[in-house]
């Protein structure tokens, strides 16, 4: 099996993980960060930047930055740039294309396969399109893990004594909370809530509004209808939320955010920790909930848990802290990077698929319960929310109507009791059944959910005992012909990225011969040797105006040559 990297895609940032001689290391990028910006940019001339360079010119072009397209993973939201439409599964396609790059750069192999983390709490259809960002990105997405149980693994609860593990995960856009069993090493996930439009976007676009409204009062204008304005404003509440992590206040100072009659409005404010505990607090109370939910749905008491550990970047905000101690009772572990375990985790799951890592087991549950409508729309519940999974369970259905010949089944995934409060994942029709009065066919219907949490379907008439052929259409997920067309230009774009880098390095080569040539004495040469060297360098530069790099090595090669004569 070729090497797996374990991969923590995440809303703000995102990291990539390998095992290494038994240890489980970050895999930088080509800059040596640890982490990768989850943004992307489509530039004018239809290139794409990814990570930091895209981070970087986002206040410059609001419009063509895309961030945190996670939260809209599974849905039917479309990114419009410049006449063309992406849909989230590509977006994130082009971070996992750069993750895969870093890897293939830093391990110096093809990488081709994957552990992927999702929410515990993120729905089939948001962990279908995962999926398929890993396949349009060129990777084969081996198994897709839930963060807080990769975050567990990293943390290495495994090693330890016997004991219930709360793992509280509030990362950029989304919320988990998950109960863990921990003995002889296995990992079984007892319960899980949460909330996927919930996390650190919500505490910096709180900040914002407030510097927004004070901007206002004072100025009459709106940040908020100016583009540049307010990206400029995201970015500063983002970096004081940070700083409030460790001072009591933050000096906020943005000039030339916007002009009023061509005379340029300054932001200059100072925001207290005790301002922003004040404007988050529904916040960080609205994690208390699913909190509380999971050690209901656990059946144990905050005296029972052993420890809570703390994952994702916002839970270093104090006031985070602070809530998780009042509702367990206890402080919170911080032993690990927040921003890095779940990737570690991550790769340590690939190390057990890869026969690496022995002795380790993960038992985790689904976060949803699923099932099917029935007359009324009556939601009927099939498999119930934190079984532990793989699981596989059959129901067996009738007809509503006398001499029915097909049956369409809904599937919802939710925990409402009627159809319409959930999810609905997908609708399965069952042709060629036997005509005869309602209520007397049989049709036994199987629900199973892998390891990954992924929803599979089958069904079949009992009279016949022939198995019946379903078509899945799955709401919000990208058909087989676009997912196919994503990958023809992820590797298009891979090819452009190619020749980008080549390009890049053959011009730095180049550049160096040059000012090497021109450093070098030249009183001791005779003339015909002096008219050599001044041609290759003219050549050289000729070169670097253009594009090809191999027009440029080939030139550099020959002034090299020269100078070492």
């Amino acid at each position: 099996m070729a090497r797996l990297i374990g991969i923590d895609l995440g809303t703000t940032n995102s990291c990539a993980a390998v095992m290494d001689g038994g240890k489980s290391v970050i895999i930088p990028s080509e800059t040596g960060a640890r982490t990768t910006p989850s943004v992307v940019a489509i530039l004018k001339d239809g290139s794409r930047l990814v990570g930091e360079p895209a981070r970087r010119q986002a206040v410059l072009h609001p419009a063509r930055t895309i961030h945190s397209i996670k939260r809209e993973m599974g849905g039917g939201r479309r990114i419009r740039i410049d006449g063309r439409s992406y849909s989230p599964p590509e977006i994130s396609a082009m971070i996992l294309s750069k993750l895969k790059a870093d890897a293939e750069n830093y391990l110096g192999e093809p990488v081709t396969d994957a552990v992927i983390t999702v929410p515990a709490y993120f729905t089939d259809s948001q962990r279908q399109a995962t999926r398929d960002a890993g396949t349009i990105a060129g990777l084969h997405v081996v198994r897709i893990v839930n963060e807080p149980t990769a975050a567990a693994l990293a943390y290495g609860v495994d090693r330890e004594q016997a004991q219930k593990v709360m793992v509280y995960d509030l990362g950029g856009g989304t919320f988990d909370v998950s109960v863990l069993d921990i003995r002889d090493g296995v990992i079984e996930v007892l319960a899980t809530a949460g909330n996927n439009r919930l996390g650190g976007d919500d505490f910096d676009h709180a900040v914002a509004d407030h510097l927004a409204a004070q901007f206002k009062a004072e100025t009459r204008l709106d940040p908020h209808k100016d583009p540049t304005a307010w990206s400029r404003l995201m970015e500063a509440a983002e970096q004081a939320k940070i700083e409030l992590s460790s001072v009591r206040e933050a000096h906020i100072s943005l000039p030339f955010l916007m002009q009023k009659r061509g005379t340029p409005c300054h932001l200059d404010m100072t925001l207290t920790r005790e301002q922003f505990d004040r404007l988050t607090r529904p916040l960080v109370e609205a994690t208390l909930g699913p909190a509380r939910q999971a050690m209901d749905d656990a059946r144990v008491t905050p005296g029972e848990i052993g420890k809570v550990l703390l994952v994702g970047g916002s839970t270093r905000i104090p006031a985070v802290q602070e809530a998780v101690t009042a509702v367990t009772g206890k402080e919170p572990y911080k032993g690990i990077n927040p921003d890095e375990c779940v990737a570690i985790g991550a790769s340590l799951q690939a190390g057990v698929l890869a026969g690496s890592v022995q002795g380790l087991l993960l038992l985790d549950v689904t976060p949803l319960t699923l099932g099917i409508e029935t007359m009324g729309g009556v939601f009927s519940p099939i498999i119930r929310r934190n079984t532990t999974i793989p699981v596989q369970k059959t129901a067996v259905y009738t007809t509503a109507a006398n001499f029915q010949t097909s049956v369409e089944i809904k599937v919802f995934q939710g925990e409402r009791q009627m159809t319409r409060g959930n999810k609905l994942l997908g609708n399965f029709r069952l042709n060629g059944i036997a005509r005869a009065p309602r209520g007397v066919p049989q049709i036994e219907v199987t629900f199973a959910i892998d390891a990954s949490g992924i929803v599979h379907v089958s069904a079949r008439d009992q009279a016949t005992g022939r198995a019946q052929e379903i078509t899945i259409t799955a709401s919000g997920n990208l058909p087989q012909e676009e997912i196919d067309r994503a990958v023809a230009d992820a590797r298009a774009y891979a090819g452009e990225d190619r020749e980008r880098r080549r390009q890049a390095a053959a011009r730095d080569a180049a550049e160096a011969v040059l000012y090497r040539a021109q450093a070098s004495g030249r009183k001791s040469l005779s003339r015909e040797e002096k008219k050599r060297l001044d041609e290759a360098e003219k050549r050289l530069r000729r070169a670097l105006k253009g594009r090809d790099p191999a027009e440029m090595e080939q030139a550099a090669e020959k002034l090299s040559q020269l100078c070492a004569k």
